[in-house]
Order: structure tokens, then sequence, then C-alpha cells
């Protein structure tokens, strides 16, 4: 049932081992907790990581688990060009893929895959225990663009491979206009809206946009929500913000919440990626995934009825929820059952989200057609899927 030529695309961390095993320097390119993610899973297998460093120019004295940051002049003269390199973390800035791309053309180098949420790997073993549910997604996905990006999104993972990510890139301005059919819009529902960037971006291709719900659980982001809500109407803007200091869920309640301030601020009830201990290749440090506080949680079902009274047709939901996707669509089954409104789910905060919440879609509502696309950056985020009515 294999849709791809896995057999042609050997698991990242199988050939890290032999290359460890056979004594090739591997260093890390990038510190932090991306960093301690592919430590924690290369210490699982037995890969030994030698050091790390950083582009040259951006090293000021940086350490990382006791061990003083190279910069690569210096990496290249310690190890040569034959080191392997892991690239740990994330970017879509256009000057700092070029800087990757540089990198990338002196030593051989990998982006490995390691989910943002869970403790589940994407490895060949996690690929061959779902082929069925990835082939039952595939089977979903509309057009051959959207089934060559969840291709090319699987080889990726399984091979970290930055060449074969790139191929599967495409452009928002697409999706908007060519899937979504924002100009439709009237009114939609964020979820996970940061400081309101996702629906200024939306604005854009939705000109009669008029209404929004917004809802955010994190204290300093929900403060720039509501001052960019605040001044629209200043700017004579025809939209109407309702911001909801909430995360997004399927019950109301209260979760606790890694208040980092960024967009990737999660629920602690939906872990971060958690190795079973913190690395110890440098030296015994623990995972730090920040302050940690309470916020509430609530259906976005319960919002838009006491913010509309139900009344209110929803065009538009935008799923962003680092790692709660699957309790905010339960959460939101009523009006996704009722209205049938497009959506954008994010499917790459967890392993398994590329297959679990497709399917869980379709089940809430069988009317969906759905498309896949995966927006520029290193590693595999951004990856949405767009669900529009047949």
């Amino acid at each position: 049932m294999s849709f791809f030529p896995t057999r042609d695309i050997p698991d990242l961390w199988h050939y890290l081992k032999i290359q460890s095993d056979d004594g090739r320097p591997i260093l890390l390119y990038g510190m932090g907790n991306g960093a301690d993610k592919i430590l924690a899973v290369c210490e699982k297998f037995g890969i030994t990581v030698k050091d790390c460093f950083a582009s040259d120019g951006f090293v000021r004295g940086h350490s990382f688990h006791g061990r003083r940051v190279l910069s690569f002049s210096e990496a290249r003269k310690l190890y040569g060009d034959d080191m392997l390199v892991l690239l740990s973390f994330a970017s879509s800035r256009p000057d700092v893929l070029e800087l990757i791309e540089r990198v990338a053309a002196v030593c051989e180098l990998y982006a490995p895959d390691v989910p943002v949420c869970g403790n589940i790997l994407f490895d060949n073993a996690f690929y061959e225990a779902h082929k069925e549910d990835f082939f039952a997604v595939r089977t979903l996905l509309e057009d051959d663009e959207s089934r060559n990006v969840f291709d090319g999104i699987l080889a990726y993972k399984l091979s970290g491979r930055i060449d074969i990510l790139r191929a599967t890139e495409s452009k928002a301005e697409d999706a908007y206009r060519h899937i979504l059919h924002a100009d439709t819009f009237r009114t939609a529902a964020d979820l996970g809206a940061y400081n309101g960037d996702s629906l200024r971006e939306l604005m854009v291709y939705a000109p009669f946009l008029t209404m929004a719900v917004a809802m955010e659980p994190d204290r300093r982001n929900f403060a720039k929500l509501t001052a960019w809500g605040e001044s629209l109407s200043a700017e004579g803007s025809s939209l109407k913000l309702n911001a909801v200091q909430a995360g997004a869920f399927d019950q109301s309640g209260t979760l606790h919440f890694h208040a980092s301030g960024n967009r990737n601020a999660t629920l602690c009830d939906t872990p971060a990626f958690t190795p079973d201990r913190a690395p110890s290749l440098f030296a015994t440090s623990e995972l730090y995934f920040g302050k940690t506080v309470s916020v509430a949680v609530r259906p976005l079902d319960q919002v838009w009825a006491e913010i509309t009274g139900m009344n209110t047709k929803l065009d538009y939901i935008k799923y962003d929820v680092e790692g709660s996707e699957s309790a905010a669509l339960r959460g939101s089954q009523e009006m996704i059952r009722a209205c049938s409104p497009a959506l954008l789910v994010s499917l790459y905060h967890r392993s398994e989200d590329l297959f679990e919440l497709p399917l869980l879609i379709q089940k809430l509502n069988p009317n969906y057609r759905f498309y896949l696309r995966r927006m520029a950056g290193i590693p595999a985020w951004d990856i949405n899927l767009y669900c529009v009515k047949s």
C-alpha cells in the first residue's frame, strides 16, 4: 500500500547511527529547545554528537550544555568538511534560509523532524505502523499538488532532507484566492490568534470581512491582540474584533499553559516533546519550557453562541493552537456540521496530526473537500490542511 518509495529513503536516525558508529563527527547547527530535542533522540539511539556551532557572525560567547558554541569556520577547522550537520532551529526568513543553504553546500546537512508536541517520533517504525492511515488521508486529497505535498512531507520526515522539504513549498496567496475563496468571507474565527497576525493576513484576501472571534490564551499575546482590535475602528476598518482570552478546547475549564509570550506558547496538558530524560551528551541539564500558568479553555461552539446568539453564519475557522487542534475541532463540531465553514487546520504540531486531524474532520462533516499546502521554511512547520464545502 506504499504510495512513495520509502525503501529508497533511508530512515535518518538509522543512517545517523551507522555514521556515528563509524566515527564520523556529527554536529548540531543551532542551539536551544530544538537542539535539546534532537540531542535527546540521538542519545536514545546511541548517536554521538560531537559539538554545536552557529553561523559565522552569530557567535558572541554563547554556550550550550556547558560547551562553548563554535562558529561555522571553527567547526570546519576542527572537524573538516566531512562532518555531518544536523540543523537544530526553525526559520522561514529568506536570509536565514540562505545561510542554511551555504552550510549545506559545504557539508552533508539534515534537518531532523522532531515533534513540537507529544512524545511520538516520526521514524520508519511510526510510518509503517500507520501506513494505512496515511493512505486513507492521501485518498481524501483533492488535487495532485496536495498529494505531492503530502508525499514530500512524509519523505522529508523520514529522511531529514531539506531539498525534499523545500520542494513542498507553496504560497499563501494561492490558498486564500483559489482554495478558500476568501473574498466570500464575512465572518471568521481565529483559534490561536497570537497578536492578530493571521487575521491581518486574511483581511488582505477577505475585503468584506466584518466580524471575527479571536481566541488567544497567552496574557501578553492577548494584550497585543486587543490593542490591535481597538486600533481597527480608529483606522476606519469595517471589521469588528471579538477577542476572547481563552484557549480553544472541547470543554470549558482551566488548563496549565507554558506562557512563553510567543506564537509557540502551548497548553501543558498537550505537552511539548519531552523525551524520557534530558540529554546528557554535553552536560546534565533539564529541558526548559518556560513559566507555567493557568488559563481558561472554552469550546468555540459555546463562544460563538454567546457572541452571536447562533444567528450569524460562520464562514471560516483557523486552527493553530500548538497541539490542541484535535480538542479545538471537537469543540467546534456543531458549527462544522451546521455551517460547513471553510477550515484552515495546522497539521505539524504532532507526528500523528497528518492523519488523525483529516480523518477527524471527515468524520465530523463528510461534505468537505481536502487540500494540503505547506508554507516556506525549515523544518516542516506551517503545514496547512484546507477544507472547503463540496
